[in-house]
């Protein structure tokens, strides 16, 4: 069974080797759009910004963030609500361009937080990004790209079946597929949260007090 799921899973993969391709080129276009947007804002708008950060380290350092529990809950609520959507929007025929659009807005968020740190905070802020961002995003990032490309693939799919009449694979087991795929996400996600919420606050904590922000 196990043999059969690997095989099935690296064949899908090369045949739709290509989208995900694509889907990893778009999502990481957003990231570098992300920290262009950076260099573009004014001195203003740069130091308001800094000022709420700086607001957020001190709260860090004095431990007023909210609790674990109410972290995880956000973190995990917020990133399945995404999956969600890109997974609905792969079931409609119409959904596929808005899928490419959230895709590259995540990427271009990444971009934008860790072009923004590393622009006030030069080497500190490299450091705080990666111990506040790249942790849980470690596996987020993965899971987004990857049911993105699923639901690319899976809404191609349906366009085929809707407007090819000579288009004939059955898409009871490809939806079955894409269910399973809805539910691993989820539970990675749930992971990532885990990360987010009881392991980097730790380490933002070290790195605020140690950079005495």
């Amino acid at each position: 069974m196990k043999k059969r799921l690997y095989q099935s899973t690296a064949a899908s993969f090369r045949e739709h080797s290509s989208i995900f391709l694509f889907i990893v080129v778009l999502f990481f276009m957003g990231v570098i759009f992300g920290a262009i947007v950076v260099n573009s804002m004014s001195f203003t708008q740069k130091e308001d910004l800094f000022y709420y950060l700086s607001q957020f380290f001190g709260q860090i350092s004095e431990e007023k963030v909210a609790e674990n529990k109410d972290l995880f809950l956000q973190s995990f609520f917020h990133n399945s609500k995404f999956i969600g959507l890109i997974w609905i929007l792969g079931i409609s025929i119409i959904g596929l361009p808005v899928i490419l659009i959230l895709l590259f807005l995540k990427g271009m968020v990444v971009g934008f937080t860790v072009g923004f740190l590393v622009s006030q905070m030069k080497w500190k802020g490299f450091t705080l990004a990666i111990a506040s961002i790249l942790p849980q995003n470690l596996i987020i990032i993965p899971v987004f790209i990857i049911m993105a490309a699923l639901s690319v693939i899976f809404s191609i799919r349906m366009i085929k079946r809707q407007f090819m009449k000579t288009y004939s694979q059955p898409i009871i087991p490809l939806f079955k597929g894409y269910i399973f795929a809805l539910i691993a996400a989820v539970i990675f996600i749930s992971a990532a949260s885990g990360i987010e919420a009881y392991l980097s606050p730790v380490l933002m904590k070290s790195i605020v007090g140690s950079a005495g922000l």
